[in-house]
């Protein structure tokens, strides 16, 4: 996340930008407490506070004897997850994704705080700048992340969390012609766009924005399939 320089000189400030320079996926570990207060010349309290902060934001997550984990904290039901995989399809998951995304954008824009927009733009600016597929999936995915978070409301936040984990269950794993995604790939124009409407605080056109967006991932998604 891009923090001012004013921000940055704060024990947060240093771990969000820690976060953002690492670029770790979803559920990425991040280094043990110990080694990131030597990295970020913290204590052990500053470094605890900041990571208070980020896990209440549903940046990160927590488990103990085990680590700390980029993102929102996955569903706890696993077993739920795969009897939901089993028992979908793409297209499915495509239509739950319709009815309910447009609207976290458009929440998003009415909750949304100016460090969730800084982040919502640094994702983009990390999805045009993947050299494969699969980092780009990872940016693109936070992308949608952040936008959940955006919205500051728990419940929403686990229910796209439920949906997220069955989406890339279901449907990544995509067969890809390219390397990496081609310089006119419709996203990021799309994703543009949605930030631009959340940040300009309007929650209609962010909405619209987001179902565009999704049409186009939906035809896409089943047109791969298909092939």
């Amino acid at each position: 996340m891009l923090e001012t320089a004013e921000q940055q000189r704060t024990p947060l400030g240093a771990l969000r930008n820690f976060l953002s320079a690492q670029q770790l996926a979803l559920n990425g570990r991040l280094p043990p407490e110990r080694d990131l207060c030597r990295e970020l010349d913290l204590t052990r309290g500053e470094l605890r506070k900041a990571l208070a902060v980020l896990e209440a934001e549903g940046q990160i997550w927590r488990h103990v004897g085990r680590g700390t984990f980029v993102g929102p904290r996955p569903v706890q039901n696993l077993s739920d997850i795969e009897a939901l995989s089993n028992q979908t399809n793409p297209s499915a998951v495509m239509e739950a994704r319709m009815a309910i995304e447009p609207q976290l954008a458009r929440l998003a824009s009415l909750h949304g705080t100016e460090a969730n927009f800084a982040e919502m733009g640094q994702c983009n600016r990390r999805c045009r700048a993947a050299r494969e597929w699969r980092v780009y999936e990872a940016w693109d995915n936070n992308f949608h992340q952040v936008i959940a978070t955006a919205t500051h409301n728990r419940l929403l936040i686990n229910v796209f969390g439920t949906l997220n984990a069955v989406r890339r269950s279901v449907v990544w794993g995509q067969l890809r012609s390219t390397k990496l995604p081609p310089a006119d790939h419709a996203s990021f124009h799309e994703h543009d766009a949605i930030h631009q409407a959340v940040v300009g605080r309007n929650p209609e056109l962010a909405a619209e924005c987001m179902r565009t967006h999704l049409k186009t991932v939906r035809d896409r998604v089943l047109a791969s399939m298909d092939s």
